[in-house]
């Protein structure tokens, strides 16, 4: 019953907390505000590595994917500015080593496989949904520390960004599911 009665006294300071502003100076929020700067940075690169991945994909469906996909991560950006516009910070990117990781991955994919061919379509369907599900835990989570500060409009963008990058793991999944992943096997 203690617990109970210590758990609810620390997350009403915490709510007060987010609510009266104080958070921004708290080492939380700092780490909040710095993992946004890393996801900015892995937008802005995987801006850059989306239409490589177009023109290496076989399929038509799926290169239209990544050039839809293109389009939405160039939002993200634009989402990101407003959200540190909203926290009253600089856009600004830090360099995010997960995602340098997933695109040199994404690079050797291309390498290693045989152009024109649906194994590579299939491989890069692969790549694209590492760098998707890192993207999805990472929203999710500084969404959900948005939350906890108090920062309702900012947990708000990001949950819009989070829908969105669900989708495109859903769409890439169906193209795969549709007949390249069949097809690669047959090749």
């Amino acid at each position: 019953m203690a617990t109970t009665t210590k758990s609810s006294s620390t997350k009403t300071v915490a709510d007060s907390t987010a609510k009266n502003g104080k958070m921004e100076n708290s080492e939380f929020h700092k780490f909040f505000v710095d993992e946004l700067k890393d996801i900015y940075w892995a937008e802005k690169h995987l801006s850059k590595a989306l239409p490589k991945m177009q023109k290496a994909a076989t399929s038509t469906e799926l290169a239209a994917a990544f050039e839809k996909h293109t389009e939405e991560t160039n939002k993200h950006i634009d989402t990101l500015e407003q959200v540190f516009e909203q926290l009253g910070e600089k856009a600004q990117g830090k360099k995010c080593d997960a995602m340098a990781g997933l695109l040199e991955e994404a690079n050797s994919i291309i390498a290693d496989t045989e152009k024109g061919t649906l194994i590579r379509d299939a491989a890069l369907i692969l790549a694209a949904q590492k760098v998707e599900h890192y993207e999805i835990a990472t929203y999710g989570t500084l969404r959900t520390f948005a939350v906890n500060m108090g920062h309702t409009e900012v947990a708000e963008l990001l949950q819009q960004t989070l829908d969105n990058e669900k989708e495109t793991d859903i769409a890439l999944t169906e193209i795969a599911e549709e007949f390249i992943n069949e097809q690669a096997a047959a090749e």
